[in-house]
């Protein structure tokens, strides 16, 4: 433990004080750190009973949220080998909500972390086209894209609920703020699984609280991303840039910077109609093992117009201990030996506005 502290190893947290403000920071500061560090020395004595805080009990089997109103989960036990590659592996799964539900808790669970490098919970609305030939409550893997198709594979859906990922807490929004599931949707869920040298099986659950009252102001989740890059063999800081721009005013509320092994840097900056510039998020020492998300501390009023700019870098050299084979070009892919470079980010709205205002020009969600 002092060890850790005083390295800044733990707790995680990877954003540069000189940007933002940020309402889940748990960085230590200088006293606490020497606070530690005397108890340790001291010998980690116990402190006193009385002064023991009370154990908590909104928490319930394991849940980061309270006990949930609605669980949803993969039709069956998926069995994971104890070696080789899997594909993403996708199942539908209907949510059977006869009315639309407004959730403010979100928590995906693996029933075996030490397998699931990745989860996503998407939403398909009723009428989609998303998998829209696919039959619910069974897995399946995505059709690869048409070898005509001049596509970026990096554009992600725009109906992202929550996601899962090592060191990524429930998501958890503030009252009179919510996520709206449709009646009739269902939850597309996406699993990165990656075999660590024993069979087992895991049956993720997704877990959801209702807000008790209709919010006011809608989530939505989107991201700015790029999957047109190729980085060099060698390369020790290959700069990727993407960007997205606002249609409509709204508030910036959370970001997350998401990259594979060669991450080394992320950085969110605003661009505003009217010219200003401000760098909102750096996190200069990126950390691939810690997927986490930055919520702001006060929400930021983005007007009609302004652009999300994301600068990442890469280090694809063989000074990176992370990077599986400094020898090759890397390029877009859904495995952890590519790489991936989006920027993730939560905007908030007047609830009664449609997000397809946000969407009005597709293209608009990933700008390269």
């Amino acid at each position: 433990m002092k060890m850790v502290v005083t390295q800044k190893i733990m707790p995680p947290w990877f954003a540069d004080p000189q940007y933002g403000h940020f309402a889940n920071e748990r960085s230590l500061s200088a006293d606490e750190i020497r606070t530690l560090v005397g108890w340790v020395n001291g010998g980690a004595q116990k402190g006193a009973a009385q002064d023991m805080p009370p154990v908590k009990e909104d928490f319930v089997e394991g849940w980061g949220i309270p006990a949930p109103d609605a669980v949803l989960r993969l039709p069956k036990p998926f069995s994971v080998p104890a070696a080789g590659v899997i594909d993403y592996q996708y199942a539908i799964v209907p949510t059977g909500f006869t009315e639309d539900k407004w959730v403010q808790m979100l928590e995906v669970r693996p029933t075996d972390r030490a397998v699931v490098h990745h989860i996503i919970a998407y939403l398909r609305e009723r009428g989609s086209n998303y998998f829209k030939d696919q039959k619910p409550g069974v897995f399946f893997t995505a059709p690869p894209p048409k070898a005509d198709e001049k596509t970026d594979t990096s554009a992600l859906p725009s109906d992202f609920l929550v996601g899962y990922a090592p060191g990524q807490p429930a998501e958890i929004l503030h009252p009179g703020e919510g996520k709206l599931i449709k009646a009739g949707s269902d939850i597309v869920f996406e699993v990165h699984y990656t075999p660590n040298g024993k069979p087992t099986t895991d049956q993720t659950r997704l877990g959801l609280v209702f807000a008790k009252t209709p919010p006011k102001e809608r989530v939505l989740t989107l991201s700015a991303s790029n999957g047109t890059f190729k980085i060099p063999p060698g390369d020790p800081n290959y700069k990727v840039d993407a960007t997205f721009e606002v249609r409509k005013d709204v508030r910036l509320v959370a970001l997350h910077p998401h990259m594979h092994a060669r991450g080394k840097s992320f950085e969110y900056r605003l661009e505003f109609p009217d010219g200003k510039k401000e760098t909102i998020l750096s996190v200069p020492v990126y950390n691939w093992h810690w997927q986490l998300w930055y919520n702001l501390t006060d929400p930021i009023d983005l007007p009609q117009g302004t652009k999300i700019e994301c600068t990442a870098h890469f280090d694809n050299s063989a000074s990176n201990p992370e990077n599986p084979d400094p020898s090759k070009s890397v390029i877009w892919g859904q495995q952890s030996w590519d790489e991936m470079m989006v920027g993730f980010f939560n905007l908030k709205f007047d609830a009664k506005m449609s997000p397809n205002e946000l969407k009005a020009v597709e293209g608009a969600v990933h700008v390269h």
